[in-house]
């Protein structure tokens, strides 16, 4: 299966692999992400913006709406994170990670969903965390914005399913990018022991489930949220 699949968060860490194996893949990717990429490829296309500016998420759908006429599937992967205890949390960094976590994913969900009705068929892909279900200490503010996304997702399912759009959520346990370099160690192993496989994430493990979700014969799957590393919801 190719087509055109947007993938937010595209700059690097996990949104970039996917990027790059996505178009390896013959798929047209289009990303976005707050800084310039350096991405080059003939059939992807880098869009600069904040993913919780309404303006301008609208105006990037529609542009590639008018290129393309279609858009096939979103990876909703764009998100920010950070580690403090509850009482220590500034309002200005819960307002942060929810406007980006929260809002920026509904943006995309609610524009690429009027796309894909007019099609009546699309994948969506949000993207949730282990950290909430594990409930994890330090991670308030992060954790309740995947539980967040993850309603939103099975609503959504549930609203968009008679057009033939299906909308799941994977939940990748840590893998190794820049949104955990500064978790202290002792704080990572401690999370990755209450995994029933405790190690470490990798991207391959993170598409394996997103090829799933958005494979011809998945058609019948949606409103799932599947965690990795043995972790249940």
């Amino acid at each position: 299966m190719t087509g055109v699949m947007l993938i937010t968060g595209t700059r690097k860490g996990i949104g970039r692999e996917m990027a790059e194996y996505y178009l390896g893949r013959g798929w047209t990717v289009v990303g976005c992400s707050r800084g310039e990429s350096d991405l080059i490829h003939e059939r992807y296309q880098h869009f600069e913006l904040d993913v919780a500016d309404e303006t301008r998420v609208t105006a990037m759908v529609r542009m590639v709406q008018r290129k393309h006429g279609r858009i096939d599937v979103l990876l909703n992967n764009a998100g920010i994170a950070a580690m403090n205890h509850f009482l220590l949390t500034p309002l200005s960094t819960a307002k942060s990670i929810f406007s980006t976590n929260v809002f920026g994913s509904f943006l995309f969900c609610r524009e690429t969903a009027k796309v894909m009705i007019r099609a009546k068929a699309g994948r969506i892909v949000n993207f949730t965390t282990v950290a909430t279900p594990l409930r994890l200490e330090g991670e308030a503010m992060y954790a309740a914005s995947k539980a967040a996304i993850e309603s939103m997702t099975q609503v959504l399912a549930r609203e968009v399913g008679k057009q033939g759009i299906t909308v799941n959520a994977v939940g990748p346990t840590p893998v190794p990018t820049d949104l955990i370099k500064n978790v202290p160690k002792v704080k990572m192993d401690a999370l990755l022991s209450r995994q029933g496989i405790p190690r470490f994430g990798t991207i391959d493990d993170v598409i394996n489930v997103i090829d799933f979700f958005i494979a011809p014969n998945s058609a019948f799957v949606t409103g799932q949220v599947i965690y990795l590393g043995g972790v249940n919801g």
